[in-house]
């Protein structure tokens, strides 16, 4: 019997599904601190591991867009998911160095499936008036991911080892796998979603005929991918390091260290969410992007400048600041690149809009690592700064009939 389709259902999905893919990605970052005290690593040696997941999200991004523009959503997620929960099993068969880090890699690769297709999936059932909404929504999963990874993940290595914190992952991709296959249901075509969603769909700025090719005779894409791996530097820094940053640099625990990394994911979740509705309001991705650019600039000094004077608390309220401003450009990003590539287009280049952002992720390990060894935390916080200020000119700006015609569809 066919699965009835069920937008609001499939993005509760895709949350929770990518939320599950991110605390797998995101486990190592949290084992960090049992990786250079009880095995003795380096830091920079310990966020090059870190950073593995990410190394085979970039590998495997653009393949998955490819493949979910050609056989649609559910077939990606199902064997997608189903490799994924394999990968996690090999990772907690692996030992330490070249295995633990190709198990890592594995699993990135495979977990890499649902970055696209998940945005490719709500953007075919969601007219444009509500995909900046149902966008910021979607994209939560990653901080809510972050946090579930930062709460549960130092506990459960504490207690039960490092094979235990990697199977909590395992636990809720397959869980993830089991929602894909009762709910997922591949969004309409592209004369079905513009007769679905009247005139939005089809008529939001930029966007392209499927046919045709959006990277050629415009850069507005390759800014927008420009400008997204410039502003994942601090959003991956603050997430990777802030548990190292509060427990070593504050002497804080690490319990009290994970619930403030915690607590910054959660306040990132619900900052998405109003960012992605606030662009709905001004019929703008862009320049809210451009905004949210120039406020990091700003609360990342600020940071920087209160973990100079040693005033934790201060330095805590900056940090949970930094981290949500840092995270609320993707769903922005996301939205405008699916908007401007087309339907046709949509997987392929979520996919190399994803592969410059986890290429920059896969770097911020152990760069900054080795950065915060030689400078600091507060030092390289203020050197990161300057990711987001370089971002600020290289965002594309929109004309009067760009955003006229961005006008929100359907109800609210």
């Amino acid at each position: 019997m066919p699965i009835r389709p069920r937008p609001w259902l499939m993005l509760a999905v895709m949350v929770f599904g990518q939320a599950s893919t991110t605390v797998v990605v995101a486990t190592p970052a949290f084992l960090i601190p049992y990786f250079t005290q009880e095995r003795g690593m380096s830091l920079a040696g310990a966020g090059l591991l870190a950073g593995m997941p990410n190394l085979g999200l970039v590998l495997a991004l653009f393949l998955w867009g490819a493949l979910a523009d050609r056989v649609g959503e559910r077939r990606v997620l199902i064997i997608g998911l189903s490799l994924s929960v394999l990968a996690v099993a090999l990772s907690m068969l692996a030992g330490d160095g070249f295995w633990l880090g190709a198990a890592f890699v594995l699993g990135g690769a495979m977990t890499a499936c649902i970055n696209n297709t998940s945005g490719r999936l709500i953007t075919g059932w969601f007219p444009v008036g509500r995909r900046g909404f149902v966008m910021g929504i979607r994209q939560t999963c990653q901080p809510l991911g972050m946090a579930v990874a930062a709460v549960a993940v130092p506990p459960i290595a504490a207690g039960a080892g490092v094979v235990a914190a990697l199977g909590f992952g395992g636990i809720l991709l397959l869980v993830s796998l089991i929602a894909c296959v009762c709910a997922v249901v591949d969004s309409p075509s592209s004369a079905v979603a513009g007769a679905a969603g009247a005139a939005g769909a089809a008529g939001a700025a930029g966007e392209s005929r499927p046919e045709s090719n959006p990277y050629r005779g415009s850069a507005t894409l390759v800014r927008i991918h420009a400008v997204s791996m410039l502003l994942v530097v601090p959003q991956f820094a603050l997430s990777t390091f802030g548990l190292v940053w509060f427990t070593v640099g504050f002497g804080w625990s690490a319990l009290a260290a994970g619930a403030l990394v915690a607590v910054s994911q959660f306040a990132g979740a619900a900052g998405r969410i109003a960012v992605g509705l606030w662009s709905d309001r001004v019929r703008s991705r862009l320049r809210p992007l451009l905004q949210v650019a120039v406020i990091g600039v700003v609360v990342l000094v600020l940071a920087a400048v209160f973990g100079w004077a040693g005033w934790a608390v201060p330095a805590a309220v900056a940090y949970v600041i930094a981290s949500c401003v840092s995270v609320a450009d993707n769903g922005l990003a996301f939205t405008a690149v699916a908007e401007t590539a087309g339907r046709g287009w949509a997987g392929r280049a979520l996919g190399i809009q994803n592969t410059g952002q986890f290429l920059a992720a896969a770097a911020v390990g152990p760069v900054v690592g080795g950065l915060i060894t030689l400078v600091g935390v507060p030092t390289a916080l203020a050197l990161i700064a300057l990711a987001p200020a370089a971002a600020i000119p290289l965002v594309p700006r929109e004309g009067r009939r760009a955003r006229e015609s961005k006008a929100p569809v359907g109800a609210r």
